[in-house]
This record gives structure tokens, sequence and C-alpha cells, in this order.
């Protein structure tokens, strides 16, 4: 259901998950309209430091030499990994988000923002209420990173439009099966959620109940609109 947020008097903070050259450049793991996902991305990501909240980047960068392969987790020819590796330079994050001095970075070897064990500590510091994520591919790290942050007790403002996967309709299921069991949080767009960092109010969709969304195939790009 759509409820009015307000974000003042609120610590919020700003992540940016995997916005990396990978996602726009690598066949295998480009990002379906990553172009618009990066310029929603900048926008929030400009509202935020104009208004003075903690912005944090993550990148996937795998290093067997700091955690070697799990089982099963497929890699090259040459034993490296698959993707995300470490010596690529398309590990490097986008140029329209890239972190600028004292902006915290968090290097990861796994899909949740959280698995190094950095930043909850970082955002417990600063005692963060509401924590804004942007990023990619929104059923793989988006998600994971989203989950751990309701575990450490974050409200969670999901912006829809500056996430995306490896297809539209991946993308978009993705959203609203996050939006399904988003307790405590809340699901925007760009446009809004860049308000919602001024000051401003805002209309958002909360989950009302658990599993408030029942989509399918022929309805879920239209409840994807209506969030």
């Amino acid at each position: 259901m759509r409820t009015t947020l307000s974000l003042a008097g609120q610590a919020v903070a700003l992540l940016l998950v995997d916005l990396q050259e990978e996602q726009r450049r690598d066949p295998h793991y480009k990002a379906f309209g990553i172009d618009q996902v990066l310029g929603n991305a900048a926008r929030l990501l400009d509202a935020a430091r104009q208004t003075g909240r903690l912005v944090v980047h993550a990148a996937y960068r795998r290093d067997f030499a700091k955690r070697p392969p799990r089982p099963f987790e497929p890699t090259s020819a040459n034993g490296k990994p698959t993707f995300s590796d470490i010596s690529s330079p398309m590990t490097a994050i986008c140029r329209e988000v890239a972190p600028r001095d004292g902006e915290p970075v968090i290097y990861k070897n796994d899909a949740s923002a959280f698995c190094e064990g950095d930043l909850a500590p970082l955002f417990k510091e600063r005692a963060i209420d509401w924590l804004i994520v942007s990023g990619v591919w929104t059923e793989a790290c988006v998600a994971a990173t989203i989950r751990d942050a309701m575990a450490e007790g974050l409200r969670v403002l999901l912006v829809k439009d500056a996430c995306g996967s490896g297809t539209q309709a991946m993308h978009k299921t993705a959203v609203l099966n996050l939006a399904n069991r988003l307790y405590g949080g809340a699901v925007t767009d760009t446009a809004r959620a860049v308000g919602l960092l001024q000051g401003e109010e805002a209309q958002v969709w909360v989950a009302e109940r658990p599993a408030p969304i029942l989509f399918n195939f022929t309805d879920a790009a239209e409840l994807y609109a209506e969030l």
C-alpha cells in the first residue's frame, strides 16, 4: 500500500551495490538498462552528497587468495573466478558513481555487502536509521544486501529504477519479491528518493502485511509500475 514518508530527522545512508564496469561491458554479466540505472544512481549520489549523508560503495572483487572457491562455485579454465576477478579492470566502479575521498568502499567476496563484516559496524557507529539502496543485480547482490540490512535492524528504502538485473523481467520480479517482505522499509523511485533526501515528504510503497503482492506472468509488470 502507499503511505507518506519523511526522512527528516532520520540518520540516512546511501549504499551503491556493484555498479561496476563489468555490469556495463561484459556481455555475460551486463545489466539490462545499465545506463539508466547509473544515471539514477548518480542522481541519488548527488543528492546524498549535497545533504551531507553517509555514502558507501560496495564492489564485488572475487579474490581466491582471501576466500578460496566455495563448493560448486564455477571457475574458468585457468582456475580463476568466472566473474568479478580481482585482477580484472572491469571490477572498477563506474565513473558516473565513482567514490570520492572519504567515502567508504567495501570490497566483497560474496553477494551481500555485509559479508566482509565491515559494513554493519560502520552503520552502527553513525546510528543509521534508514538505508537507501541502489545497485545490481536486483535478485542477487541487492537482495542479499537488503536482507542482511534488515537483520541488522535497518529500515531499507529500495529505489526500484536505480537497480537492475540481467533482464527487465528478472529485475521487476525481483523487486516484487523484495517488496513482499521488506518489513519496516519501503519501495520508491529515484525522483521520490531524491525528494526524501532533500527533506520533502513522498508517497512510497510499504508492505502492510506479509506477501501482499501475489503476481503472475501476466500482471507482474503492472504491479511493479504501481510500487
